[in-house]
């Protein structure tokens, strides 16, 4: 690594995988750039992988920050939680008023939010950014969501333009809004993220229990979707899981990995705001709750002996049942992400975002874990209606969803009949029905609160709230 007098146009701290990609993603479009990593091993990784050698590493700090030309601009790539705040806390005391900081990880957005207000009191520029891709994405081109100093993502707009993906020629790259907008679209594309691999999942368990499919078959099943209308970056590497097998081996590795699912938290946060905004997104919390259950093998080994369930097998044509099940998995991808855009509409106006929904699905669209080619009808549908209320509420959408929830209903019926679990299937048919249910049966719910709680209630025709004594006192 270099201790060199050379100048660096923009800097990067921890060059794990993402960090080091997206350092090299800039390297390839002519940023002059410099990382910072405490393990020198990545350091020296990165100048090694620098094809167009104008990246450097460096381990002291000090010397990382002299090495930027001014005003300095640094992006963080590091854990969310307290290191980002040690990190900050850290490159204060070197930098001048007027620098650029920039929260890269995945944060949560009411730290994103204290971090805005604390720099811009002390002259510094912050602005976070929500970051998908992956691996690939970072080093080829991710989708990125920057939200906060407005000046500070002008600054740096066509560095962050250049390194995004590209979709028809559009960068996915644009600026969110004010605060922490951009890490909290980033948290709602996780959400849907965590829906739509639920779903995947679901399916995967009804091929394999409920139509006793190999491998091999299954295979051929999510490859001919993704060349369809179902054709996503999530399908993509899902046909490619079924056809990897580790060297030396003869059977696939997916086969070997254990059935507990890990999280780091996005999915959660997305619920848990959901809930305070008042925003249902049942499809999304279920994939959560999914991913929980999951961790329970030993409850769940032996409540497989309490209850055992062995006839599954689905009772119907296999080829007939398939083309509802594509239709099905299509009706509930369309719920979860309507959930997650329902959600940032809320988000917007509770928060003063002001979200360009139709500009958000535009970026999705390319370089994102999410990308999908049903983006193309959300950024169409929004690109029509900037207002629209619920993306459920489209004219083209609406028929979408027409068409394809006779095998959501075909699909569920039969799973629950078998004991097959589709929960994620089953709370997208569910959100749907409500959401088209002119009088839900909540008035009971609010006749209940009254009853034990004296809650009070509304009524129909009626102004003003009220409330009853529902027993009536005898007269003896």
């Amino acid at each position: 690594m270099s201790n060199t007098t050379d100048k660096y146009d923009f800097g990067m701290i921890g060059l794990g995988t993402m960090g080091r990609n997206l350092l090299l993603n800039m390297g390839d479009h002519g940023v002059k750039g410099a990382g910072f990593d405490t393990d020198a091993s990545k350091g020296e990784l990165l100048e090694k992988e620098s094809t167009h050698h104008n990246l450097k590493a460096f381990s002291d700090v000090k010397l990382f920050v002299e090495s930027l030309n001014t005003p300095r601009a640094i992006m963080m790539l590091v854990p969310a939680g307290k290191i980002v705040d040690d990190v900050i806390a850290e490159l204060l005391p070197l930098l001048d008023q007027g620098d650029i900081i920039i929260d890269g990880g995945n944060s949560h957005f009411t730290d994103t939010n204290r971090r805005v207000d604390e720099l811009e009191q002390q002259g510094f520029h912050f602005f976070g950014m929500g970051i998908s891709g992956g691996e690939e994405g970072a080093r080829k081109g991710p989708s990125m969501m920057p939200g906060g100093d407005k000046d500070a993502y002008n600054v740096m707009k066509p560095i962050l333009e250049s390194i995004a993906a590209k979709v028809d020629g559009d960068p996915c790259v644009t600026y969110i809004g004010p605060g922490a907008s951009g890490h909290f679209v980033k948290m709602v594309h996780n959400g849907i993220e965590y829906g739509l691999m639920q779903l995947i999942a679901e399916t995967y368990e009804i091929l394999k229990t409920g139509l006793k499919l190999d491998n091999e078959a299954i295979r051929k099943v999510f490859t001919k979707w993704n060349e369809g209308r179902l054709q996503s970056f999530l399908m993509d590497i899902t046909k490619d899981i079924f056809a990897f097998k580790a060297p030396g081996t003869d059977h696939l590795l997916l086969d070997d990995i254990k059935d507990e699912a890990k999280a780091k938290g996005t999915g959660k946060w997305t619920s848990q705001v959901a809930m305070d905004l008042q925003a249902p997104i049942p499809t999304i919390d279920t994939a959560v709750s999914m991913r929980d259950l999951s961790k329970y093998k030993e409850l769940r080994v032996q409540a497989s002996a309490l209850y055992s369930n062995d006839d599954t097998q689905l009772d119907t044509d296999t080829d007939e049942f398939i083309t509802a099940l594509e239709q099905a998995f299509y009706f509930s991808m369309i719920i979860s992400y309507a959930q997650g855009m329902h959600l940032l509409s809320r988000a917007s106006e509770e928060y003063k975002y002001d979200l360009k929904l139709g500009e958000i699905a535009k970026i999705w669209r390319g370089g994102c874990i999410i990308r999908s080619l049903f983006l193309n009808d959300i950024y169409k549908a929004y690109k029509k209606d900037a207002k629209l209320a619920h993306l459920l509420l489209d004219d083209n959408v609406h028929n979408l969803v027409s068409d394809a929830v006779k095998g959501a209903r075909t699909v569920l019926s039969a799973t629950i009949a078998a004991g097959i679990a589709a929960p994620s299937y089953a709370a997208s048919l569910s959100y749907f029905d409500n959401f088209r249910n002119k009088r839900m049966p909540s008035n009971l719910t609010q006749a209940q609160r009254d009853y034990f709680g004296a809650h009070t209630y509304e009524l129909i025709g009626k102004e003003g709230v009220f409330h009853t004594q529902w027993v009536v006192k005898s007269q003896d």
